[in-house]
């Protein structure tokens, strides 16, 4: 997670503190708008955007309080680093009572499983940390479920059938913001809803509350076993800033002339030109072979994807594309560092001390490396050494600066700015 972004976390965790005891000068609270979020109507369906309106039955239906004495708590399921070096997703239930967050818990672990099993994720699953917060429902399962007359009295007000829809899954981002607050940090938020029913839905950044810290919610069941690609898809957008490959009937020519920012749309069809062109004719993990496919963005003419088909085009997919990999890895990087220290860089350090640093666990896509420099001339007989004092590197005298830098020369890069991302580094300078 950036600083500023732990810095945002913080910001909003005072800010409930603060609204649980107003002052006379309190703020007014901002009032609902209505959200953009994405919608997945079956495993094997194109998602699609939809508006949802500020005033949704979770909103408007009566919600008492959790049951007493059933304060949330917040656990780390997985700690791979600090905060200030780690994406931080936070995962809480809803529908969950106060005797069901075991169930919570196991039901997250085999969520989180699935996503990870999907590459990149599961090469750089060391660049994240994961925490669990418990938010206490007072009924088991969630409104819509097995019907739109189904109402459940839930911490987060979890409901199928938003605006009439049954697959979507909406929730009340203000309290999914308040749960979310509670842990040490937050990028990303999953929602597990405690339902077998097929659904959930993605909020982007720009459309969830005013001051919200983290990059995007995805909510899905939590019993669903497909219902995890939505997560994965919703990560794609968060994390690798991709954008949908999918279109819709009669949409189109696309309406802009400027190149579109995500990695995995262009108007450029010329080889020489388009924006993958290093991956230009490549294999692809999804079955296609790399070229421009017409179609994406929502617009059936005038754009161009990667890929016949992928992970950001269709649920039926499991795999984003040789494109889509390398943009999320260049989002891991830029939220998170492959290189730590318990030793700070903002104090000198002897020549007899050691510094110690550590790399992220990380496997199968990713190759990282570890270099020492010494006033940025490498020190070839340290490489790939976790611990080491100046002397060891042949330091005499104050002054002199060492370095340390990883850099990940996984094959599934092959943008020099991209691979530029992936190095992280760390400089002592010695008394």
């Amino acid at each position: 997670m950036s600083r500023a972004l732990a810095a945002a976390a913080a910001l909003a965790a005072a800010a409930l503190v603060v609204a649980a005891n107003p002052g006379p000068a309190a703020a007014a609270p901002v009032p609902p708008h209505p959200q953009r979020v994405e919608y997945f109507p079956g495993p094997g369906a194109e998602p699609r955007q939809v508006t949802v309106p500020a005033e949704t039955p979770s909103r408007t239906a009566p919600h008492t309080t959790a049951p007493e004495g059933a304060a949330p708590a917040v656990r780390a399921l997985e700690q791979t680093g600090p905060v200030s070096g780690r994406l931080d997703l936070v995962v809480m239930g809803d529908g969950y009572t106060a005797d069901q967050q075991g169930q919570f818990a196991a039901d997250a672990k085999e969520k989180l499983d699935s996503v990870f099993g999907i590459e990149p994720y599961r090469s750089y699953r060391g660049l994240f940390n994961v925490w669990l917060v418990n938010a206490v429902s007072n009924d088991s399962g969630v409104s819509g479920d097995p019907t739109k007359d189904v109402v459940k009295d839930t911490a987060l007000g979890a409901h199928f059938f938003c605006d009439g829809l049954e697959r979507l899954l909406c929730v009340d981002p203000d309290k999914v913001a308040h749960y979310a607050a509670l842990a040490p940090a937050a990028d990303i938020v999953f929602v597990l809803a405690n339902s077998t029913k097929y659904g959930g839905a993605g909020y982007s950044a720009g459309d969830l509350p005013p001051g919200s810290p983290f990059h995007g919610v995805a909510t899905m069941s939590s019993g669903n076993d497909k219902s995890y690609l939505i997560g994965a898809h919703e990560l794609g957008h968060s994390i690798g800033h991709l954008a949908d490959e999918y279109q819709y009937p009669g949409y189109g020519p696309y309406p802009s002339a400027e190149e579109p920012a995500a990695a995995n749309l262009t108007l450029r069809r010329d080889p020489g030109t388009t924006k993958w062109y290093r991956w230009l004719g490549a294999q692809d993990p999804t079955g296609s072979v790399v070229g421009t496919y017409e179609g994406g963005g929502y617009y059936e003419t005038g754009v161009y994807r990667p890929t016949e088909t992928s992970i950001m085009r269709t649920l039926a997919s499991t795999d984003f594309n040789v494109v889509g990999r390398e943009a999320m890895i260049a989002g891991f990087y830029a939220d998170a560092d492959a290189l730590t220290s318990c030793v700070p860089t903002s104090r000198p350090v002897r020549q007899g001390q050691r510094i110690t640093v550590r790399t992220a666990e990380l496997t199968g896509l990713a190759d990282l490396r570890l270099t020492w420099y010494v006033d940025g001339v490498p020190v070839p007989s340290a490489s790939g050494a976790q611990s080491v004092t100046p002397r060891e590197l042949g330091v005499h005298g104050h002054g002199h600066e060492i370095t340390a830098t990883v850099t990940d020369d996984t094959a599934a890069v092959r943008d020099p700015a991209v691979r530029a991302q992936t190095s992280d580094s760390l400089t002592w300078t010695v008394r």
